[in-house]
């Protein structure tokens, strides 16, 4: 039996979620980045149903936090190279913490 896939979240949420982890890390410059990837991700993540199962994300900030500055500071040491690497290192950071709710 087929079950259903779907995302039911809201256009004025996401551009809410959006709007405040952008503020917050211009305020922040750049430190609390970490803090909004994990509320976007979360709001997607908790939105989203997969074969009709929910799925949930249990990534915090703080572990976030510690890969970040690891990357940035590699991207500064290899002049900008690794730079490249980030993107797929945080989606793979976010596939590690993203489950379906039991």
């Amino acid at each position: 039996m087929k079950q259903e896939s779907y995302f039911d979240g809201g256009l004025f949420q996401l551009i809410g979620w959006k709007l405040l982890g952008a503020v917050i890390t211009i305020f922040t410059l750049g430190i609390c980045y970490p803090w909004a990837v994990c509320k976007v991700y979360n709001w997607e993540v908790k939105h989203t149903v997969i074969n009709g199962r929910r799925l949930k994300f249990d990534g915090k900030a703080i572990q976030l936090f510690g890969n970040w500055i690891k990357w940035e500071l590699l991207t500064i040491i290899t002049l900008g190279i690794y730079g490249f690497w980030v993107k797929i290192k945080l989606k793979k950071w976010i596939t590690k913490h993203t489950h379906f709710v039991e």
